[in-house]
């Protein structure tokens, strides 16, 4: 369709549409604003092929709508847009963007992207498709949708590239989908989407994908930090500039070009501090960062960020453990930068990050900028190795959905620690990498047979957690082979595969036996050892293989007594029929029917409203006022989540079919067990002052209470039975007033 058609085809229509023709040139101006934005990248005859996939897609999605209403073909162009300006992406990638819903929405195949464009982007255009639904349906099926992502990751990373912005853009307009949806997608966004755009080197896609997930996951949390943000914006501005003017300086008498500003931490980056140091807003120290960025040619890079440095802590003190040199060492993912801490004015730490225009590049734009700068550069061979690991990993096809999702995070979206061998060569691990990871990671013969390992000369067992900077000797005996406790040491997908593949090895030869076993005990019934018989057993044993029940056989974890009652009908066997006890007279004929407790009252309702029985998360132990879901779990019905719960995320993201909408209902006959952590200067009746807060003044009942003091300082828990979070948030507040107390946190373990 050409932009005057669209742009004028709503008057040539009988039933002339006012807001039809608004949109049509909405449509319109975001195209061209598109092009405005890639105008630089654009040679002979791409504006033609921009304006073709512009037009087909317009065509496809026509009666389309999103769920806010507005016409869909919206959502490719703003993804293009994010591909070009965000991420940096040529216009074969714009294309790409512009039709990456057409396959699988639309009557458009893949041949007509084909015909009109080429291979090339047509296979682009396949994986995008192919990698649609790699969080829909059941968690198997998204292991395998998610493996495909990675496999066309490692074959043409644009794809996963576009894919990312495609979630930037659905989590920037997440306000018009369902609570239930909302908190899915926003799992998944931060359990795969943000890790992967922070391993690609996307740090503003990376924190943005996180700030907003935050912002559906935990609305009160992010409303509080963003508001506690606006408020200090003028303050921080002010300590900003008197930071940096001495600094600048500085700085202008040297020969080369430089930016300095100050830019502030993300939101969700300010409350994995709280959450981690257990302190408040008010005593994060870093809620900023300075960043100085430098313009200086290539081979002057090193020395003019360590110049910077040194200026720097001529004005201010460093903190020594804080300096990070990726100069020297670039992360894996091409980020090149120097970190330091420093003491500025008023008492405050300050972050500084220095960095060459070519280094903020990379960081802006990632993979994208990598390509750009990569003739001649150490960071092509870290990206091609991490993409050959990812490569061998998928390889292995036993690995069971969950468990290969988890894996693929800790293998390879984590932060790496770079550690030496015993020659000096330079390795790169993911962080908590065990002594045993380093040992599969040099050859699988040398981690089968690890018995342990000297760790900078020391001796260490293959369990032992390895920093940076270490250097690392494995120690092997050919007695030694893999076990199932193996698996709890290592992290990485290639020691996790490798110990599997031999346990499995293991568990077949063991099974052996069994099956020799069984056909020994068949032939004493006079049946033969057959296909269908075998099944009969496995059935009957409730195993889910035939290796499990032969295993077992061997384990001597299932004894076949029960064989002798077996009927043989021919060449079949028919297991014995389950005896049936008549209940006693005035007993109730179903012992499992639900009967209504107090405690189970009315608390939660479905989206039809119905009474369910329920039971809490351990985990998180929700209370009333608390933003949850409802999980329906195997064998143990419907458990209700925090939002904020350490699994909530996992859960969301891999079971999303199994989330259940679930709201509060009124009853404040119900008391909840909730517990909070006390910290305050040990002094004389501060014990009798909370708890007379607690049951005098509140009348809130203590369910324990321990309090540990010394050095002047005493730690405390409590456990109380609260109506609601309103309450418990009351019991907080009139608890920090009480003279000596520095801090009141809500914990939420197993043992409360």
């Amino acid at each position: 369709m050409d932009l005057s058609e669209l742009h004028n085809e709503t008057k040539i229509a009988s039933n002339y549409d006012l807001n039809e023709e608004q949109e049509n040139k909405e449509i319109v101006r975001l195209y061209r604003a598109l092009l405005r934005a890639i105008r630089e990248k654009l040679k002979k005859g791409d504006k033609e092929l921009l304006r073709t996939a512009f037009e087909m897609a317009t065509k496809a999605h026509k009666t389309m709508r999103r769920k806010s209403g507005e016409p869909y073909i919206l959502h490719p162009i703003a993804v293009a847009m994010i591909c070009v300006e965000e991420i940096g992406l040529g216009v074969r990638s714009t294309i790409c963007a512009l039709l990456h819903d057409t396959i699988e929405d639309t009557d458009l195949t893949l041949d007509d992207v084909k015909n009109e464009f080429g291979n090339e982007i047509a296979k682009i255009v396949d994986g995008l498709t192919k990698i649609s639904g790699v969080m829909d349906a059941n968690s198997s099926q998204q292991a395998e949708n998610f493996k495909k992502i990675l496999l066309t990751l490692t074959d043409d990373p644009r794809v996963i590239l576009i894919k990312l912005a495609d979630r930037l853009h659905n989590m920037r307009t997440l306000d018009s989908m369902k609570q239930e949806k909302q908190l899915k997608i926003a799992s998944e966004t931060i359990w795969v989407y943000a890790p992967l755009a922070h391993r690609m080197g996307l740090y503003n896609l990376k924190t943005e994908l996180e700030d907003l997930s935050m912002k559906y996951m935990e609305p009160d949390t992010y409303k509080e930090i963003a508001k506690k943000l606006a408020e200090t914006k003028r303050e921080r501005t002010k300590y900003i500039n008197e930071f940096i003017r001495p600094l600048n300086e500085k700085l202008i008498p040297e020969d080369f070009e430089f930016e300095m500003h100050g830019r502030p931490k993300s939101i969700h980056s300010i409350w994995n501090k709280i959450k981690k140091k257990g302190v408040s807003f008010e005593e994060v120290y870093d809620l900023f960062a300075i960043r100085i960025i430098i313009d200086v040619p290539l081979e002057k890079e090193k020395e003019a960020c360590w110049k910077v440095y040194s200026l720097i802590t001529d004005e201010y003190l460093p903190s020594p453990e804080r300096l990070r040199d990726w100069l020297s060492n670039p992360k894996s993912n091409g980020y090149e930068a120097l970190h330091t801490t420093v003491m500025g004015p008023q008492g405050k730490w300050v972050e500084v990050q220095i960095r060459t225009k070519r280094m903020n590049e990379i960081a802006e734009k990632g993979l994208a900028a990598h390509f750009k700068y990569k003739e001649g550069s150490q960071n092509e061979d870290r990206f091609d190795k991490w993409f050959v690991q990812i490569r061998e990993a998928l390889s292995n096809q036993q690995e069971e959905g969950i468990d290969f999702l988890q894996d693929f995070k800790t293998s390879f979206l984590a932060e790496e620690i770079y550690v030496y061998t015993p020659k000096g060569e330079v390795k790169m691990l993911p962080i908590n990498s065990s002594a045993l990871d380093f040992a599969f990671y040099i050859h699988t013969a040398i981690g089968s047979k690890c018995i342990g390992a000297k760790v900078n000369h020391k001796l260490v067992p293959i369990s032992h957690k390895l920093r940076s900077g270490d250097q690392i000797e494995i120690i092997t005996s050919n007695k030694q082979k893999p076990n199932d406790d193996w698996l709890n040491n290592v992290v990485t997908a290639k020691a996790k595969n490798s110990i599997k593949d031999a346990l499995r090895e293991e568990k077949k030869s063991i099974a052996e036996e069994g099956k020799y076993t069984l056909q020994r005990k068949l032939e004493s019934i006079g049946a033969p050892y057959s296909p269908y018989n075998i099944d009969q057993l496995v059935n009957y044993y409730k195993q889910p293989s035939q290796l499990d029940l032969h295993f077992k056989i061997a384990k001597k974890q299932i004894e076949l007594k029960e064989l002798k009652l077996f009927l043989v009908l021919g060449d079949k066997i028919e297991a014995p029929k389950p005896i049936h006890i008549a209940p006693e007279p005035g007993h109730d004929k179903n012992p499992n029917k639900f009967i209504p407790k107090k405690e189970s009252e009315l608390i939660i309702f479905g989206e039809s409203s119905d009474q369910i029985k329920y039971s809490l998360g351990k985990c998180c132990n929700p209370i009333p006022g608390d933003d949850v879901f409802g999980f329906v779990s195997t064998g143990k019905g419907l458990i209700i989540h925090r939002t904020s719960c350490p699994n909530a995320t996992q859960l969301l993201a891999n079971y999303g079919h199994r989330v259940v909408k679930t709201k509060w209902a009124k009853n404040k006959e119900i008391s909840f067990l909730t517990g909070l952590s006390i910290v305050g200067m040990d002094d004389v009746g501060v014990v009798n002052n909370i708890t007379t807060i607690i049951s005098g003044e509140l009348k809130i009942n203590i369910a324990a209470i321990t309090i540990e003091s010394k050095d002047g300082l005493f730690e405390g828990t409590i456990k109380v039975y609260v109506h609601d979070k309103d309450e418990l948030e009351l019991l907080v507040e009139k608890i920090k007033s009480v003279s000596g107390i520095q801090q009141v946190n809500r914990f939420d373990t197993e043992t409360v």
